[in-house]
């Protein structure tokens, strides 16, 4: 056990290392892994107590003692990011659009009735931990560490109101694509993921238990996803189960722009971005059903995916509506989303000149 001391802007975080005795990288085969079920070796950790941040700790992934009564179970004031580092050329570890994760992180805090976390304990938490577990950052194609930061609340009081204290926890872990084929997804037009006034543009955990009833019903039916529609009257698409929605009309970039009911996704941001730089057009708007539906049959609409930090950019290749399948434009003949997933890919994995400055080395 060694302690550093990163200097901030603002303060000096004094974080506590505990080195497990034993890795598990060397029995770890870092391709092929499946999404989110090998964790590296350590965590960081940290506490909200009494309105001061405390306890930084780097030490041995592993469980967290905690008593049942915690109001993050009960009342689930919980909330995470999902965030990917990336092997660069030189050997470096490399972190995409960090910034952009903390300020959404904050966003939802607050929406949540939660503390906010200090940049330094955000940022400075996940150096440490990278730093410690960097030969797990995997350097096949297509393959990243994925970081998931979360805040829960840790009151052991059975009573609805806001939570005094709560626990940040940063767990790793290498990964490949999340999704390794294009998708074929329903449109949802009876439940619903967010709903205005709701916390749809928070990324909490309840938005991600609200969707599984109705996952788990598609993929009965045969679908890999859902597009969830309005709250109100189920006409306009918003996101799909795991990412955020874009198509190709006219050789333009339409999405659904960001509101309420929408989570204002990081990847989502990228694509317009790069799309951009590229020469596209982008429109950000309401998209009805009836738009998509008309321009698909009308072959206007020729390229459809889905954008977000765990699907990256995926294919969709169908599109089921009240019974009907609607097919689009094969996956491997579409130019437009691939040549935006090409730069997005180059910058990430520093193959390209990082003209958005978006890549944070560690």
């Amino acid at each position: 056990m060694y302690r550093i001391k990163i200097t901030a802007v603002t303060d000096t975080l004094d974080i506590k290392i505990t080195k497990t005795s034993q890795s598990k990288l060397a029995e770890t085969e870092l391709t092929d892994l499946p999404f989110g079920k090998v964790f590296t070796d350590h965590m960081f950790v940290a506490d909200y107590i009494n309105g001061e941040w405390k306890n930084f700790e780097v030490l041995p992934y592993g469980p967290i003692p905690m008593s049942p009564a915690i109001s993050a179970l009960h009342y689930g004031q919980a909330i995470f990011e999902g965030m990917k580092a990336y092997r660069l050329p030189d050997g470096s570890i490399s972190v995409f659009r960090a910034d952009k994760n903390f300020a959404r992180f904050n966003k939802s805090a607050t929406r949540m009735a939660m503390t906010n976390i200090p940049e330094e304990v955000f940022m400075k938490g996940i150096a440490a931990l990278i730093n410690l577990d960097r030969d797990w950052a995997p350097s096949a194609a297509n393959n990243s560490l994925y970081i998931r930061p979360t805040l829960f609340a840790m009151d052991a009081v059975l009573g609805v109101k806001a939570s005094a204290d709560y626990k940040f926890v940063v767990l790793t872990t290498p990964a490949g694509p999340y999704y390794n084929k294009p998708l074929r997804v329903k449109i949802e037009t009876h439940y619903t993921r967010g709903a205005d006034g709701g916390v749809g543009a928070a990324k909490t955990a309840g938005n991600y238990a609200m969707s599984m009833l109705p996952t788990q019903q598609a993929q009965a039916e045969g679908y890999d996803q859902l597009i969830w529609t309005d709250a109100k009257e189920h006409k306009y698409v918003e996101e799909s189960g795991t990412a955020n929605l874009m198509f190709v009309m006219d050789n333009k970039i339409v999405t659904p722009e960001v509101r309420e009911t929408i989570l204002d996704g990081v990847t989502r941001d990228t694509v317009l971005e790069v799309a951009k730089s590229l020469g596209y057009g982008i429109e950000e708007r309401r998209v009805s059903v009836e738009e998509v539906l008309e321009k698909i049959a009308s072959g206007v609409l020729t390229e459809a995916f889905a954008v977000g930090t765990a699907a990256t950019i995926t294919q969709i290749a169908e599109i089921g509506f009240e019974g009907t399948i609607h097919t689009l434009n094969d996956p491997a003949n579409r130019p437009v989303s691939a040549a935006i997933a090409k730069k997005v890919n180059d910058i990430r994995y520093g193959l390209v000149p990082d003209e958005f400055g978006w890549n944070w080395t560690i």
